[in-house]
């Protein structure tokens, strides 16, 4: 693991560019074709103008980070496209960690007094010492700071002697500061602060119909509190007060009772029935203090930020303030029901806490030796499922097939190939479409007008990225078989000349740069030479080149292990020559037109999928008492007892070392009535066991893909039993039928004996106007003009 030192930088390059660059390093032919040319970090940037970062880039995914001089060095050998700006990013000094800032925070300053100069920053250090700085406050002047969204909130920044992100500021927020008159009084005169609050003072509504305002992609935590905040007992737990009774403050395992406080704080907020939208930024800090992967404004998970939660609460709240050691025990023959009786007192002897009362159920875990046949049984404590999808086997590529035709153009395909297949599917599902051999093609990966990489077919098709832009060659017969035959396969390339002059010393040097589309082409080893070379490639490019006269060299050309053409083009030559146009130009085959097949499968098939027997992975062996080995036994999940609160978890996103994928399949599941009284092993209605029948309460939605999305919910409201949509500070009334999308991603489910029913009657225009606006509508801004022209302040 790489130790960051505080005050140093890293800086961020383009994976696919670095991988060339260590490939060219590792051949160390300086006239390889793997030669990486200038670094490039186009594909990280959203727009070349503004040279502003994508979204939710992952690194040594999409970007690795480098030292600052082995940045240096690189940039020294091989200079940067089009004078791109360094990506170099500060390693920010934490309480709890040490992180690269890779989505520097932007945040405007100015001067209460002077609130037109408003000057934009980035910038990792102290703020109050930033602004003394950059507004030439003398050492030792009286101020105080306020933090300013782009609503009409605005809050005091108490703390001024922390970075940027861990005060929780965001992108796009003005911090102003305001200094001490020579009187002893401040400028701003009166108390109209609000709190973290969105509030008007008539403002009465219905408690628990309340917003949250987005922080900066905040979206997957508030999808998360709104879940939480309708499930009445955690909700009546909080608002009573009664954990006051029972923080933790002592427990190594949690945080000093500051989550449970600052998550009931919020709560309270949601629930007094006095604010349109509160601002979550205490909630926001704590959570980034005591789990440094949410600090910051990056895109995250609303199913992690929960499981953190919901652990933080439990050790706060735990009741347990002594942890005995208590040694497991196999169940060895024993009843089940003396077995889970027993493991259930063991977890509670070290966890009992509202958390474990209200969301922690009991699974039973069955391991068989695949050697002795030895049968292991325990009893686990959960406190969400996380049941899997079904999965296609079959997996969908878009790529390229080039023609041996000079003149045909290249046409897009959209194929379906096996998810576990080899690049040899891929071809002979081409094959299928072209009627082409598939003994004739060659798979390439293309990236900036070179080839990346060249798959042989016996490869996997994981290895394969769907954003990665895949082009198949047809060549002449039998030439992808031949290795020492009577051809040679040979990549062209197409370079541009281009002429520098170092300003510094006047000396001019020559240089290249790739344009186009690459080629591949089975050449005659009789027609190696120069001449024959120049025209047969000449004639692969008739369809968007005119003839050069000027070519007169003639001779035989040796080839390297990895032989490739270039031809250099003058830049006059080639506005002359060359039909850029006509190059870019591709053929869609109607394959591209077949529309995507939405999937609807049924939750009760996931909780089966949930249960089924597996092998496990060679990663995560069971140590056999009896071999005395590791083994790969079989493992059978199944459901012992449930929670009052049941919280199911579907597992859309996929990951595996090749490929990241979403599931956007819709899962059917029931708002009302969900039966267990199938799957669950302890059976129910006898002895007082509870019922196993549930009711949804709350939905947490995930819309995009991996790399952009947003998280809204929808959730019933435990007093009027009307359903609502959340969508960060905005709430709309919901109809039931509008919550069953292929968005759902975390389901709440409340057990029938244990709700209450509505104490008020739902509101009288819900029915008739579903997307009428309930407490929250959405502000529209006039940009920074009017953000900084609605500040009002208060006086201590």
């Amino acid at each position: 693991m790489e130790l960051f030192l505080t005050n140093t930088c890293r800086y961020l390059v383009e994976r696919r560019w670095y991988e060339q660059w260590k490939e060219y390093v590792v051949t160390g032919d300086q006239n390889s074709s793997s030669f990486p040319g200038q670094i490039d970090n186009t594909e990280l940037f959203e727009e070349l103008d503004s040279y502003h970062l994508k979204e939710r880039l992952v690194e040594n995914e999409d970007f690795v980070l480098i030292p600052a001089e082995a940045w240096r060095n690189l940039l020294a050998w091989y200079g940067m496209v089009d004078d791109q700006p360094a990506l170099e990013r500060k390693v920010v000094d934490l309480p709890s960690t040490v992180k690269i800032e890779v989505y520097p925070v932007e945040i405007f300053l100015c001067l209460h007094s002077n609130m037109e100069n408003v000057v934009t920053a980035q910038f990792s250090h102290t703020i109050q010492k930033v602004m003394m700085k950059q507004f030439d406050v003398v050492e030792g002047a009286e101020t105080r700071l306020w933090m300013k969204s782009s609503d009409t909130c605005c809050e005091r920044l108490r703390n001024v002697n922390v970075n940027v992100l861990d005060s929780s500021l965001s992108s796009g927020m003005t911090v102003i500061m305001e200094m001490r008159n020579e009187d002893g009084t401040w400028p701003s005169s009166r108390p109209q602060i609000m709190n973290s609050v969105e509030e008007q003072e008539s403002y009465r509504g219905q408690p628990g119909v309340c917003g949250l305002t987005n922080l900066g992609n905040t979206c997957f935590m508030n999808s998360a509190l709104q879940c939480l905040s309708n499930t009445p007992p955690l909700t009546e737990y909080f608002l009573q007060s009664a954990y006051l009774e029972e923080l933790n403050f002592t427990n190594p395992l949690g945080m000093k009772g500051e989550i449970a406080e600052a998550y009931a704080d919020v709560i309270k907020q949601m629930w007094s029935g006095r604010h349109y939208s509160v601002v979550p930024r205490l909630f926001k800090t704590k959570v980034g203090h005591f789990a440094s992967q949410f600090l910051g404004y990056q895109q995250h998970d609303s199913q992690e930020l929960l499981s953190f939660l919901l652990d933080g609460l439990h050790e706060d709240l735990n009741r347990v303030k002594n942890k005995e050691y208590i040694e497991l025990r196999d169940a060895d023959g024993r009843p089940d029901q003396e077995v889970a009786e027993e493991a259930w007192h063991n977890h509670q002897r070290r966890n009992n806490s509202v958390i474990v009362d209200t969301f922690h159920g009991l699974f039973k875990s069955t391991l068989v030796c695949p050697e002795c046949r030895k049968v292991s049984v325990t009893f686990d404590p959960f406190c969400y499922l996380s049941v899997p999808l079904p999965v296609s086997k079959d997996r969908v590529m878009e790529v390229f097939f080039v023609y041996l035709d000079p003149v045909a153009k290249p046409v897009q395909h959209r194929l379906v190939v096996p998810k576990a297949g080899k690049v040899f599917d891929l071809c002979s599902a081409l094959s299928e479409m072209t009627n082409v051999s598939v003994n004739q093609m060659v798979v390439a990966d293309v990236f900036n007008h070179r080839f990346y990489k060249i798959y042989h077919a016996d490869e996997s098709l994981s290895c394969i990225l769907d954003r990665d832009d895949i082009f198949v060659y047809e060549l002449s017969s039998g030439s992808v078989e031949e290795e020492e035959g009577d051809e040679v396969v040979l990549a062209l390339y197409l370079r541009e000349r281009s002429h520098y002059r170092d300003s510094g010393s006047g000396s001019s040097s020559c240089g290249t740069s790739l344009f186009g589309h690459p080629l591949l082409m089975a050449v005659p080893r009789v027609q190696c030479s120069r001449n024959a070379l120049y025209h047969l490639f000449l004639q692969r490019l008739a369809w968007l080149a005119s003839t050069c006269e000027y070519f007169i060299l003639y001779y035989c050309v040796p080839f390297t292990a990895q032989p490739y053409v270039a031809i250099d083009w003058d830049p006059d030559m080639k506005k002359k020559c060359y039909n850029e146009n006509e190059a870019e130009k591709y053929v869609k085959h109607q394959s591209m037109e077949v529309p995507h097949q939405q999937t609807t499968v049924q939750l009760q098939e996931c909780i089966e999928l949930f249960t089924t027997v597996e092998i496990l992975e060679e990663e995560n062996p069971w140590y056999c008492p009896i071999c005395k080995k590791h083994q790969l036994a079989t493992k059978k999940l199944d459901l012992w007892s449930l929670p009052e609160v049941l919280i199911i978890h579907l597992k859309r996103f996929s990951y595996t070392k090749y490929s990241r994928e979403k599931l956007d399949i819709i899962v059917d599941f029931p708002l009302r009535h969900l039966d267990f009284s199938g799957c669950l092993l302890r059976k129910t209605g006898t002895n007082g066991e509870p019922p196993s029948r549930y009711d949804l309460i709350a939905v947490s939605n995930h819309y995009g893909g991996l790399r952009d999305g947003h998280y809204t919910s929808y959730a019933r409201n435990k007093d009027n039993g009307q359903w609502y949509y959340f969508d960060d500070n905005k709430v709309t009334y919901a109809r039931e039928e509008q919550i069953v999308t292929n968005a759902a991603y975390l389901l709440f489910y409340h057990r029938q004996d244990k709700i209450r029913q509505p104490t008020l009657p739902p509101p009288s225009d819900s029915s008739s106007s579903p997307t009428q606006p309930a407490n929250v509508t959405s502000h529209k801004h006039d940009g920074m003009e009017r953000a900084i022209s609605c500040v009002n302040m208060e006086t201590d």
